[in-house]
């Protein structure tokens, strides 16, 4: 599994993700020194069930309780059963479940306890990724952005582009490729750019008995109402400054305005939220990106990819151009942090989190 290659030690880890779709578990391996990528491994994906999804989304913005008890329980024991699929790997990064994130004021809690999953399939586990970036100062989320900067690297490029993720919350990694690290002052800015897919999913399951707008089907029969966009652009957040993050119930308020739109149009709305707040959140970048690489489940919405190609002022395309998994970016994410993380380097920096001096999050927990 692990090998030297110029002196680095290089680790075959296997990251795992469950986001704020709550729609289930991607997994995927890599092979790094927690610098560069040297090469891409298997993935897997597993959906949640309808009973599994339902604790998780009961859990949501909770701090403790039973409904956390038996969210952590859910989260556990699907991650365990995913990695089961995997050959042994030299070291496992474990996000868990994002239930609640006020950086600011009461933290931000994801349930899932590294150390008993280390015990339970004999592999370290490196987990907790974002409490340190938090308790000294920083907004503690997003954290793909190093990865960014790696694939970046990887894929070559050498003038300023981003990655947008669209997950439950969307957000942005504007990077300059010439730098030479990621914590280099300058190389990356990251924020949440505003809502993303949730809002959309929760209008489906209310109005449709469906968890997502696939091909954006019905989005595509609705018309955007633009005043009740003109009214959401209103919000405080889009003309922050990052650091700035989201929790994924930040914006719950905007189904509360489509209540009195038809199905098609709440969701034709909804989905044009997404696109006036990234575009909203490209004013913020240092200089224009050349180009937008777009990952997550919202790139499989053909008509959110439309709009945002309308909305922006540069190529707008789906990572798969440039020879990435977008379905398991954010899971090989958290295998390079994990890795990372045994090496004593940063996991987030000043433009990233906010945090006032680069910092390594993650507790490395052996079995």
């Amino acid at each position: 599994m692990s090998r030297l290659t110029d002196q680095h030690l290089v680790l075959r880890a296997l990251g795992l993700m469950s986001g704020t779709s709550l729609d289930g578990v991607d997994a995927a391996a890599i092979e790094t020194d927690g610098q560069q990528i040297f090469d891409f491994g298997p993935s897997e994906y597993q959906p949640y069930m309808p009973d599994e999804r339902a604790i998780l989304s009961e859990a949501l913005g909770q701090w403790s309780g039973a409904q956390v008890r038996a969210a952590q329980a859910v989260i556990e024991q699907v991650h365990q059963e995913l990695i089961g699929r995997f050959e042994p790997c030299d070291l496992i990064g474990f996000h868990g479940q994002t239930l609640a994130h006020a950086p600011r004021d009461q933290g931000t809690l994801q349930v899932g306890d590294g150390a008993a999953l280390a015990k339970s399939v004999g592999t370290p586990v490196v987990w907790d990724f974002r409490s340190e970036d938090v308790a000294k100062g920083g907004e503690g989320a997003p954290l793909a952005c190093f990865y960014h900067f790696a694939c970046a690297h990887w894929m070559g490029a050498n003038e300023p582009l981003a990655f947008l993720n669209l997950g439950g919350v969307g957000n942005i990694t504007w990077i300059d490729p010439t730098a030479q690290a990621p914590e280099d002052p300058g190389a990356l800015l990251a924020f949440d750019t505003g809502p993303a897919n949730a809002p959309i999913n929760d209008a489906m399951q209310a109005r449709f008995g469906m968890p997502f707008d696939r091909d954006g089907a019905i989005a595509a029969t609705g018309v955007v109402n633009d005043d009740v966009v003109a009214d959401f652009l209103t919000s405080r957040y889009f003309e922050q400054k990052p650091p700035k993050s989201l929790d994924r119930n930040a914006f719950a308020q905007a189904a509360g305005r489509v209540r009195h739109l038809s199905d098609a149009d709440a969701i034709a709305t909804l989905t044009e939220f997404v696109a006036v707040s990234v575009a909203r959140g490209m004013s913020h970048c240092p200089t224009p990106p050349r180009q937008v690489l777009v990952t997550g489940g919202g790139r499989h919405n053909p008509v959110l990819m439309a709009r945002l190609c309308v909305h922006l002022d540069c190529a707008v395309r789906p990572v798969e151009d440039a020879g990435l998994d977008g379905d398991m970016l954010e899971a090989q994410a958290f295998a390079y942090l994990a890795v990372r993380v045994t090496r004593n380097l940063p996991t987030s920096c000043p433009g990233t989190t906010g945090v006032p001096s680069p910092v390594g999050g993650g507790t490395l927990s052996t079995p």
